[in-house]
């Protein structure tokens, strides 16, 4: 019966062109049945291909990729065995996953890793002093608000001024009207994405870049323009180039230690691009989430402080305290015209009211003990940016990386392809990483790279690179069989 429901849920069919222009090519150019099937299972496990899509007839298939149709037979075989897709005679075959595992966009969020260790989410624990503090001093004030409805479409007024109190502390001018509080910078996203494009339209971003982020964009149906952020960061030639010839309606950027390289853009690039998007009127969508995570470097000041007079007009940033305090918090901002907070929070309340009253208020007594917090944050991930640095170049003296200023994570250039199946592997022997697809725009580029975050205690990097250093070299697991196939070619 559960096969059955699942069937009738696909209601929609992959053409044999949609597919092939989702799957990534073997480096010979041609599929194998074994290939083939491999390309199917990355790119479901990558998001690229949804749940419960039809997948085309074999026939079709054979003629797009140009192989025969016993080709086509083998890898929709391999696929069932594996249970990646199923099939019902008369019905087709369609996409699935194995019991127990997820796609890698939600591998990172597993609510019990066991005794794996978690280089995924490049989040640290909350300040454990300043977080009780916090909520000591929250609640005291809920009684003042107790009495009232709770909601608040805007935000709380007293976590607004804060907000707009830290912008202007940091060089941009801010009135607490030109603060939209959310749950968390990804939803402070998702909101601008809802509110400024409209499927179909371009959106420029950086490859690589967060990865949420660009699925928030997929999910919107934004087309994305793609401009490099390399060893040296941003070419602003590029930028502009691309601003010119596609007229984007939004750009996203991360300036500030840029998630995944590590990268600080430099003020004179901040005011070309700023100059170049509002000569062809497209909205700056600006991530300043890891701002405060100046590690090397003084903290900048917002990218709309840098713009010159009138190309800030179009500049909206995003900010978060999940970084900076804690992610279980969720509490994020959107930083922008107040005309243009307003519509945000016209479209906000279509799907949530108002943000929690209480997590607000914790997050103004954060807030106010940010000078004690930060520096302490700062320290203590320089400590495990060292400890992730010295375990990799004693486990993984192949790799190479480049120390960022700021930020959490290394962007590890492993000298050779495979990081989305090394990241499969690790998983074996009790290691779970992100391989560098996941933060490309196109699918299969980045497959050299995997982001390692420095987040947590530093007594974890020396076992995590040893299981890591194992995983590479293709030593058999010794956490039992993971969910996803170790296939050979």
């Amino acid at each position: 019966m559960a096969v059955a429901r699942v069937v009738h849920a696909a209601d929609r069919t992959l053409t044999g062109r949609q597919l092939a222009s989702l799957l990534t090519p073997p480096p010979e150019g041609r599929f194998g049945y074994r290939e083939l099937a491999r390309a199917v299972r990355e790119a479901l496990l990558d998001g690229r291909v949804a749940l419960r899509l039809r997948l085309p007839a074999e026939r079709e298939l054979a003629t797009v990729l140009a192989v025969s149709r016993t080709t086509i037979t083998g890898a929709y075989d391999l696929l069932r065995e594996s249970g990646y897709a199923h099939s019902r005679r008369g019905a087709g075959t369609w996409t699935a996953l194995p019991e127990g595992q997820a796609p890698t966009s939600l591998g990172a969020f597993h609510g019990d890793a066991g005794a794996a260790l978690d280089l995924a989410l490049a989040a640290p624990e909350a300040p454990a002093e300043e977080l009780s503090a916090a909520l000591a001093a929250a609640a005291a004030e809920l009684p003042r608000y107790a009495g009232s409805q709770g909601y608040h479409p805007y935000g709380l007024p007293a976590l607004r001024a804060a907000v707009a109190e830290r912008y202007t502390a940091r060089g941009l001018p801010t009135l607490p009207d030109q603060i939209l509080v959310t749950t968390g910078a990804q939803q402070a996203l998702s909101l601008v994405l809802a509110l400024l494009g409209r499927a179909g339209d371009r959106v420029l971003a950086e490859n690589p870049s967060y990865t949420n982020a660009l699925d928030a964009m997929r999910g919107r149906m934004l087309r994305i323009t793609p401009v490099p952020v390399t060893e040296t960061g941003w070419d602003t030639g590029l930028v502009d180039a691309a601003l010119r010839q596609t007229a984007p309606r939004l750009a996203y950027l991360i300036p500030d230690f840029h998630n995944p390289t590590g990268h600080l853009m430099p003020q004179e690039q901040r005011r070309d691009i700023a100059r170049a998007a509002r000569a062809t009127r497209t909205w700056l969508v600006v991530d300043e989430t890891l701002t405060d995570i100046a590690l090397d470097v003084p903290a900048p000041p917002p990218f709309a402080a840098t713009a010159a007079a009138g190309d800030s007009e179009q500049i909206v940033s995003v900010g978060s305290l999940s970084k900076s305090c804690w992610g279980g918090l969720r509490v994020g901002w959107v930083r922008a015209a107040s005309r243009v907070v307003t519509e945000l929070a016209r479209v906000r309340i279509t799907a949530d009211l108002s943000g929690s009253v209480l997590d607000q208020l914790v997050a103004v007594a954060l807030m106010e003990r940010l000078d004690v917090i930060l520096p302490k944050r700062v320290e203590e991930l320089r400590l495990r940016r060292d400890a992730l640095t010295s375990a990799l170049a004693r486990h993984l003296p192949e790799c190479r990386w480049t120390v960022p200023p700021g930020g959490m994570c290394l962007w590890i250039d492993l000298g050779r392809p495979g990081s989305s199946a090394l990241a499969a592997r690790a998983l074996r022997h009790g290691v779970r990483v992100e391989g560098g697809a996941r933060f490309g725009v196109d699918p299969g580029t980045h497959e050299h790279r995997l982001r390692i975050p420095y987040t947590l205690p530093e007594d974890a990097y020396e076992p995590a690179a040893e299981r890591l250093a194992a995983a590479l070299d293709g030593a058999p697991g010794l956490f039992g069989d993971p969910a996803v196939p170790d296939w050979v070619a």
